[in-house]
C-alpha cells in the first residue's frame, strides 16, 4: 500500500508542477484582468448578495441554498486536515501558494458560477440544472467534452473526494477516536448517515447545507479568533514566517526537492482541494439557484473562495503553528509524517487550549466532513443527469457515494489523498479550458450588471434577447424573460 501511495503522489506532484498549477494560476490572471478584478471591486457586493439571498426562490433553492451547498463542499477537511497535510509536505510557505491560488481563484468561481447560471435548463421537475459540462455542450457545443467532464465529476466527487471526507470521519469517530468505535464500525455508521440525506436528492441536500454549513463555520472559526486573541501578539510573527517561508531555500519532507517548490505544489493543491475554484464542482450548486442575474450567483460564489482560503484556511494555518506542535524540523526528520495530517489540527487546538477540546473537534471535524460528502454526492448526481435524463440513472451515483463513504473509512490516508489530487487535476484542465474558451459571455453577463447598477438599478434583471453585451444569442429559453421563471413549489417529498 505504501508504494501505491507513493506512486500516486509522483504522477499528482508531476501533474500539479507541469500542467495544473500554470493553467491554474494563469486562468485566474487572464479572468482577472478580463473583468479589471472583479473579486476585488466588487467584494462589498459579494457580502450583499449573500446577506439578501434567502429568499426570491419561489419553493426551488433560493441563491443563499446553492451558496451553502458550495460552502459545505468548500469548508470541510480541506480546511482541517488539508492545511496540516500542507504544512507537514510543504512548510509554512505553502500557505502563501494557498492565499495566492484564492486570490486568483476568486475570479474563476466568479466565471464559473456565472456561465452556470448563463448556461442552466430546466430539469424535469421544474427546478434548474447546470455546471461545466452543461456550459461545455451549450456554450462551446461540444456534447462529448460535456459528456467527458460528466464521467470524471462521477468518480472524482462521488469517489475520491467523498473517501477523503469519509477517512476524516472515521478518525474521530474510530478506534483512536473518544468513541473508540472499530473501524467496521465506522465504516457501518458513516454509511448509514451518509443514506439518510443522499438518497434523499438535491433538495433534501439543499434544506440541510442551508443551515449546516454556517453553523459549523461559525463554530470553527469562533474557536479559530479564541486562539487568535489568546495569542494575538504572535499574529505578525506568523503571517511573516508564512510569507518568507514562500520563497525560502528549506527543504520539507514528502517527496519534492527544494523548499519553494514543495511550498508551491501543495500549497497549489490543497488550495485547490479546499476551495474548488477552477475544479468545476461548485457551478454544479451555482447552476441550481433562482436568481434574477447570472452576476449575482457569480458575486456569491466568488466569496466563498474568499471565505474559505483567506479566512478559514488562514486560521487552521495559524492554530498549528501558534501552538508548537508542529515544526519544519520535524517534518524533515521525517517524525511529523503526512498521516500526522489526520490529528494534527486537533492536537494543536488540545495543546493551546486544554484536552477538554477533543471531543468538540472530534464533533466538528464530523460535521466538516458529513456536509462536503452530501455536497459531493450532489455534484455527482447532476453530472450524471446530465448523462442521462432516465429517471433511474440518477440512483447510480447515489448508491456509488454512499458505499464510497464505506470504502473510504477503511482505506489508508496517504492513498485516498493522492487519488483525490490526480482525478481533480483532471477535472480542473478540462473545467479552465472550457472558461478560456467562454470568457466572453462572462465579461458581458458582467458587463450588463455593472450597466444596470451605473443607471441606479439596485437589483439588476437579466435578459437574453438582443442583450448589446453578449457574443450572440443565448440557447434556450430560461434567460429570454425578465429573469428565470421562478421554479414550481415543492415538498420535501418532491425527487429530481
Amino acid at each position: 500500500m505504501d508504494a501505491l501511495a507513493q506512486h500516486l503522489q509522483t504522477i499528482s506532484d508531476w501533474i500539479t508542477l507541469h500542467i495544473t498549477m500554470w493553467l491554474l494560476v494563469g486562468t485566474g490572471i487572464v479572468l482577472t484582468i478580463a473583468t479589471r478584478g472583479v473579486q476585488l471591486r466588487h467584494l462589498p457586493a459579494m457580502v450583499r448578495q449573500v446577506a439578501s439571498s434567502r429568499g426570491g426562490a419561489g419553493g426551488g433553492i433560493s441563491s443563499f441554498q446553492a451558496f451553502t451547498i458550495s460552502l459545505a463542499a468548500r469548508v470541510g477537511i480541506g480546511n482541517v486536515f488539508g492545511v496540516a497535510a500542507a504544512l507537514i509536505l510543504g512548510g509554512p510557505g505553502a500557505i502563501f501558494w494557498m492565499w495566492m491560488v484564492a486570490l486568483v481563484g476568486m475570479a474563476t468561481a466568479f466565471f464559473e458560477a456565472t456561465l452556470a447560471q448563463l448556461f442552466k435548463v430546466r430539469h424535469a421537475d421544474g427546478s434548474f440544472r447546470g455546471g461545466p459540462a452543461y456550459y461545455m455542450a451549450r456554450g462551446m457545443r461540444s456534447r462529448p467534452l460535456g459528456v467527458a467532464f460528466a464521467a470524471l465529476t462521477i468518480f472524482t466527487c462521488g469517489f475520491s473526494i467523498i473517501m477523503v471526507q469519509a477517512n476524516a470521519v472515521a478518525g474521530v469517530i474510530g478506534p483512536a477516536s473518544p468513541l473508540g468505535l472499530s473501524q467496521g464500525a465506522a465504516a457501518a455508521v458513516l454509511v448509514g448517515l451518509s443514506a439518510l440525506v443522499i438518497l434523499g436528492g438535491v433538495r433534501r441536500v439543499a434544506r440541510v447545507t442551508e443551515w449546516m454549513s454556517p453553523i459549523m463555520a461559525l463554530i470553527y472559526m469562533l474557536l479559530a479568533l479564541i486562539i487568535v486573541c489568546l495569542h494575538i501578539t504572535e499574529l505578525g510573527t506568523i503571517l511573516w514566517t508564512i510569507v518568507t517561508s514562500a520563497f525560502g531555500p528549506r527543504p520539507f519532507a514528502g517527496g519534492v526537492t527544494g523548499g519553494i517548490l514543495a511550498a508551491l505544489i501543495n500549497g497549489t493543491k490543497r488550495g485547490l482541494f479546499s476551495n474548488e475554484a477552477g475544479q468545476g464542482t461548485a457551478p454544479f450548486a451555482a447552476a441550481t439557484a433562482t436568481v434574477a442575474h447570472p452576476v449575482q450567483q457569480g458575486l456569491i460564489q466568488s466569496l466563498g473562495v474568499f471565505v474559505d482560503t483567506i479566512v478559514v484556511c488562514t486560521a487552521t494555518a495559524f492554530i498549528i503553528l501558534v501552538s508548537g506542535v508542529y515544526s519544519p524540523a520535524a517534518t524533515t526528520a521525517g517524525t511529523l509524517t503526512p498521516d500526522a495530517a489526520a490529528t494534527l489540527t486537533s492536537e494543536a487546538v488540545a495543546a493551546v487550549l486544554g484536552g477538554w477540546t477533543a471531543v468538540p473537534m472530534a464533533v466538528l471535524i464530523f460535521v466538516l466532513a458529513y456536509s462536503s460528502i452530501i455536497a459531493a454526492a450532489t455534484y455527482s448526481e447532476v453530472s450524471m443527469s446530465f448523462i442521462s435524463s432516465a429517471p433511474h440513472w440518477r440512483w447510480l451515483p447515489r448508491l456509488v457515494s454512499v458505499a464510497s463513504t464505506g470504502l473510504g473509512a477503511l482505506a489508508t490516508l496517504t492513498v485516498v489523498w493522492n487519488t483525490v489530487d490526480i482525478t481533480m487535476a483532471l477535472m480542473t484542465v478540462t473545467n479552465l479550458v472550457a472558461l478560456l474558451a467562454l470568457a466572453r459571455w462572462g465579461v458581458g453577463a458582467l458587463r450588463d450588471w455593472e450597466a444596470q447598477q451605473a443607471a441606479g438599478i439596485a437589483e439588476p434583471v437579466f435578459v437574453s434577447t438582443d442583450n448589446p453585451h453578449l457574443p450572440a444569442e443565448l440557447p434556450g429559453d430560461v434567460w429570454a424573460a425578465a429573469g428565470p421563471p421562478a421554479q414550481e413549489p415543492t415538498t420535501m417529498e418532491a425527487r429530481p
